[in-house]
């Protein structure tokens, strides 16, 4: 049995929906492989994809303006089932025939949804259930085409079925959390509608690339950039587990990280996969570099720069190298626009390694492209990595430079460091750290008033980050308990030297960044 994207695949046709990546999550979710792709895609292409289904998602625009984004109306003569929602259920519902207009009433937000005939799409669903609207427009008349299988109170055309074609739409959103049966839904078109069978597991993945890596690199040498994150760390793994030997890993310590980091890459990757390992210490080059320098996106540059010599000074001692890896996801794919079929974005420009495959004329090899994050980190367990690996929150490329507001020297990035090890050890002592996607102490470039003993002080403030979310995009502040910011706060300040003052971040994204600087 065999997850290879040929043998199993969903497309989800991308109107610019918010949802777009969630969609895909949800899909893969069911074991089932997808990929986003350009609504205007032609037939033609998608019939030489072999897609087992169709997913036309939402979209900020109206099916009758002059310039609303389109398909190719071919794909409904394919006979590859189609699931419309919100935007694609309107479009398809247009294309065959349907009326489609504004209405007074608006629906945003939950609301209470009938089913009037259960259908594959709805089996196991209740009668009566929440879904999540976001429509200004509606079906208004199905013009004897369509079956209309749910409505709300002020949409009695929630979901359509075709009478003669494989085509569903739903005018809620199904991949959102606020759709409690939406996951239900999405599971019987994807198996009941489809015929999917679910092969898009992790150990059957690497089998797979294990032998597409084996097949593409050959007798060839292949360095990998190693950061110690997650995804540069998996993708590591998984190409050891193909290639062995003819892996090298780069592992590039600018003394921006934070504590023992750099012990604890070397020892994963030394001790336990036995890797060729280069690590590279070059923190007195990247702080030589910083002295003085207080603008966020100056210390960025640097680093990039710094970063890009020390790699390049690096690899050229390493012999008779093709191919260089980096842990590119897929969204990373989806918002560069480098899929064949992809959307065009804006290209990143912080991503991984950057240009250095071009520089150093390597061709780029990314094992991790077909993948989301939570799907990483499932494959990290796989292959043998530890949890506190897999599961380590994000950590931004410049490191605790970003996070050392102001001038960053070896003493403030010290006193940092010591302040962050201790607000981690507390989260996963007390069982926080899983319950936040990322956090972090930042150091403020203020010092505060204190009282220390019989005398005055005059400190460093520490401010405190943890937040909640599911894409990054947006985050909410973690309520921390405060018995727990309690306890954190009274350990800095008693054991991390120069520090009288620890507040906590309660802003959101947005307006704020997750980030300080």
């Amino acid at each position: 049995m065999t997850t290879h994207p040929e043998s199993e695949r969903i497309l989800i046709l991308d109107f610019g929906s918010q949802y777009g990546q969630l969609i895909a999550r949800r899909v893969r979710e069911h074991q089932v492989f997808c990929q986003i792709v350009r609504h205007d895609l032609d037939a033609k292409r998608i019939a030489e994809l072999k897609p087992r289904g169709l997913i036309l998602s939402g979209g900020p625009g109206s099916v009758y303006d002059e310039n609303a984004p389109r398909c190719d109306p071919g794909i409904l003569e394919l006979g590859i089932p189609i699931l419309g929602i919100c935007y694609g259920m309107q479009l398809t519902c247009q294309i065959l025939g349907a009326d489609v207009k504004a209405v007074s009433t608006r629906e945003f937000g939950r609301a209470q949804c009938h089913i009037n005939e259960p259908d594959k799409l709805f089996s196991g669903v209740p009668g009566d259930t929440v879904v999540w609207m976001s429509h200004g427009d509606q079906v208004i008349d199905v013009n004897g085409e369509f079956i209309p299988l749910a409505q709300t109170e002020t949409c009695p055309v929630a979901a359509v079925r075709h009478r003669q074609r494989p085509v569903y739409g739903l005018q809620f959103h199904p991949e959102v959390s606020h759709t409690p049966h939406g996951g239900r839904i999405l599971r019987n078109f994807l198996y009941d509608v489809c015929g999917c069978q679910g092969l898009w597991k992790m150990r059957s993945f690497i089998e797979e690339a294990v032998e597409r890596l084996r097949a593409q690199v050959g007798s060839e040498r292949v360095i990998c950039g190693l950061s110690g994150g997650v995804d540069s760390s998996v993708a590591a793994a998984l190409l050891i587990r193909a290639l062995g030997a003819q892996v090298t890993c780069i592992f590039v310590d600018n003394g921006l990280l934070r504590l023992n980091e750099a012990e604890v890459v070397c020892r994963t990757f030394r001790d336990h996969f036995q890797a060729d390992l280069r690590a590279v210490d070059a923190s007195e080059r990247f702080l030589d570099a910083l002295a003085g320098v207080t603008d966020p996106q100056e210390k960025r540059k640097i680093i990039g720069h710094v970063f890009i010599e020390v790699f390049k000074d690096e690899a050229r001692r390493i012999q008779n190298v093709k191919y260089l890896a980096q842990g590119t996801l897929y969204p990373d794919v989806i918002e560069s626009g480098s899929a064949a079929d992809g959307p065009a974005a804006t290209i990143k420009t912080h991503h991984n390694v950057g240009g250095l495959p071009k520089e150093l004329g390597f061709e780029l090899i990314e094992p991790l492209r077909d993948l989301f994050k939570d799907e990483v980190r499932r494959l990290g367990l796989e292959l043998g990595l530890p949890e506190q690996t897999v599961y380590r929150h994000p950590f931004p490329g410049p490191g605790l430079a970003v996070r050392c507001l102001g001038e960053v020297t070896r003493s403030r990035l010290e006193t940092l460091r010591q302040a962050d090890a201790i607000f981690l050890e507390e989260l996963k002592r007390s069982g926080w750290y899983r319950e936040t996607a990322q956090a972090f102490a930042v150091l403020l470039p203020v010092q505060s008033v204190g009282v220390m003993g019989d005398g005055r002080t005059y400190e460093n403030v520490i401010a405190l980050r943890a937040v909640t979310t599911e894409d990054f995009m947006t985050a909410d502040w973690a309520q921390l308990p405060p018995d727990l910011l309690a306890r954190v706060s009274t350990k800095i300040i008693n054991n991390v030297a120069g520090v009288n003052r620890v507040v906590y971040d309660i802003s959101s994204k947005p307006p704020a960044t997750i980030e300080w600087e």
